[in-house]
């Protein structure tokens, strides 16, 4: 692993050793001065690794004709712009020791757990891009951004990455939850909940959220410490249809945790739900997810302590354009224990690797957590999840692609996969939907009131 500076190298011990203090955050106007020269715009290492496995990142893919496609329209399923490649291997239970190094611990499970999972690996590209204001912006508040007392919150931060260069392991976890991933999107897609011998009965979501922490322009004082607004409707089964859940998603947690609210269609009534966080069940996941698996890892860290580890080098999923693609059937992705791995790809990246443990006297299904985050991106890739003996339960994966119009880096499938039954729940299922995410819609924080949910109730 590259250190930073004798500065970043002090810091990381510091992290290392539990050290939670806020004063640290902010990095200095010297440290700042390197984003967007040795270090990429967001804090990644510019350069390749050593031996060229790893390349050079340029600047990612930036836009649809960049990608070979300048015809593409957002909504329409994302052409792959790298179907031309060939594996470079492939990774079974028979080689494994061979590859182990590179491979998270919920990997190198899976492959001992089930005899016909494979990772098959392709050549590497940095393709992750952002629009030119996160950029701006990540260098402005990288001096100001700091955590509050505790770490359950970010202050002096907006429309950016508040730690670029990263020094604790927390700071890791709120690069993830502040990340770009669009002003507003609207999206319907699959979640599926697979029983361990292959069946399964889709659950059909629609979902509105505006990200109001990275809109153009974004202050804090603006914000009113609310990050996001988030509507997720359940569609179908007939049985769940119209089912409404209605998220304020705020920014220090010490100040306010999360604001939620739930439409009941038998009821006809909203209600607030503040046990829609933590390790309650996500929405009609049939228990194979908790609700701060969403999006890989979201809400509050507060229940856990944060150790930066540092960064590897690991396969990951990368680049999945295959298995986003509009052609398949769910059938084609959904099989039994795990999903289709020939429509699966990894790549070799360099990722941060964060481990939290359960706090002394806190509750949760997960007694730690290890994260494998994206250094171009931050988003997250990979996460172990391990029970309260100890032992590794599930694993979590989080498929991505650019989504080159903005453009971005985001997941197109998130699954979460249980070791102790051969469950898994996979969820954005796309590939059957006539559109994918709608990022022209326009919002405002008034579309996301409690009084909508009442408007919007179908029955």
């Amino acid at each position: 692993m590259k250190t930073f500076s004798g500065f970043a190298a002090a810091a990381l011990l510091l992290a290392g050793s539990g050290w939670a203090g806020s004063s640290w955050a902010a990095v200095s106007p010297q440290d700042a001065a390197r984003l967007g020269a040795d270090l990429t715009p967001l804090g990644a290492e510019k350069a390749g690794n050593t031996d060229g496995t790893i390349p050079e990142w340029t600047g990612g893919i930036r836009s649809p004709a960049e990608a070979g496609f300048p015809n593409y329209r957002t909504g329409e399923h994302h052409p792959d712009p790298y179907a031309s490649d060939k594996p470079l291997f492939t990774i079974t239970p028979a080689n494994l020791s061979q590859y182990a190094a590179k491979l998270t611990e919920g990997h190198k499970k899976l492959l001992q757990t089930y005899p016909d999972y494979k990772i098959v690996v392709y050549p590497a590209h940095r393709s992750a891009a952002q629009p030119q204001r996160i950029y701006d912006a990540t260098k402005r508040i990288a001096t100001t951004a700091n955590l509050v007392p505790g770490g359950n919150g970010v202050t002096g931060a907006a429309e950016g990455i508040p730690f670029p260069i990263p020094k604790q392991g927390i700071e890791v976890f709120w690069n993830h939850v502040l990340r770009y991933r669009a002003d507003a999107v609207l999206r319907s897609y699959g979640q599926a909940p697979v029983t361990a011998g292959g069946s399964y009965t889709l659950v059909q979501f629609k979902e509105d959220t505006m990200i109001q922490y990275s809109l153009p322009g974004a202050t804090e004082a603006g914000l009113n410490n609310i990050i996001a607004y988030f509507i997720q409707e359940t569609t179908q089964p007939a049985r769940l249809a119209g089912e409404i859940l209605l998220v304020h998603e705020t920014l220090d947690q010490t100040k306010e945790n999360r604001r939620a609210w739930i439409y009941n269609p038998g009821q006809r009534r909203v209600r607030r739900a503040p046990n829609v966080a933590f390790d309650n069940p996500g929405t009609n996941a049939d228990n194979l997810r908790t609700s701060d698996q969403l999006d890989m890892y979201n809400g509050s860290p507060e229940r856990y302590d944060w150790k930066l580890i540092g960064k590897k080098e690991i396969y990951v999923p990368y680049n999945s354009y295959k298995l986003h693609g509009g052609g398949l059937k769910y059938a084609d992705v959904l099989k039994k224990n795990h999903i289709n791995q020939d429509l699966a790809r990894y790549e070799l990246h360099r990722v941060w690797v964060v481990d939290s443990t359960l706090k002394p006297g806190t509750s949760h299904l997960y007694s730690r957590r290890t994260l494998y985050v994206d250094e171009d991106s931050w988003q997250i890739l990979a996460v172990d999840c391990y029970d309260r003996r100890g032992e590794l339960f599930r694993v979590q994966e989080g498929h991505v692609i650019n989504y080159y119009e903005l453009p971005v880096l985001w997941t197109t499938l998130e699954l979460v996969m249980d070791l102790s039954n051969g469950r898994y729940l996979a969820l954005g299922l796309q590939n059957e939907e006539p559109r994918t995410y709608d990022f022209t819609i326009k919002r405002t924080p008034a579309d996301y009131q409690p009084n909508v949910l009442q408007l919007r109730g179908v029955r």
